[in-house]
């Protein structure tokens, strides 16, 4: 599909998407909790840190599951050709939790 003169692309007009150096330094994250309504899913970034017993969440991010499910594909596709690149990825067990699915606390 070629793209047009009026700077559409082949599916529409293009989105100018801005990232500030702050936020281009991206937050370490190793723990994902996972909440869904009827209306949203909710993922909150949290950083565990050995030898203490609390920890903060760093970013709270709010999609509809529409874009949960365009997530999960898009998330799904990088994987594997990460791992067609550089091998598998060995996901290790016993070293406490990396994912929680659930709704901490009641419903959004």
């Amino acid at each position: 599909m070629k793209d047009n003169k009026e700077g559409k692309g082949p599916v529409g007009p293009q989105l100018n998407i801005e990232l500030t150096e702050d936020i281009a330094e991206g937050t370490y994250s190793n723990l994902v909790m996972l909440a869904h309504s009827s209306e949203e899913f909710i993922l909150d970034f949290i950083r565990v840190m050995p030898g203490i017993p609390k920890a903060k969440v760093k970013s709270r991010i709010i999609v509809t599951p529409q874009h949960a499910k365009r997530l999960l594909r898009a998330l799904a596709e990088n994987i594997e050709r990460f791992e067609r690149a550089h091998g598998d990825i060995n996901e290790t067990s016993g070293q406490g939790p990396a994912v929680h699915f659930g709704v901490p606390g009641g419903e959004a």
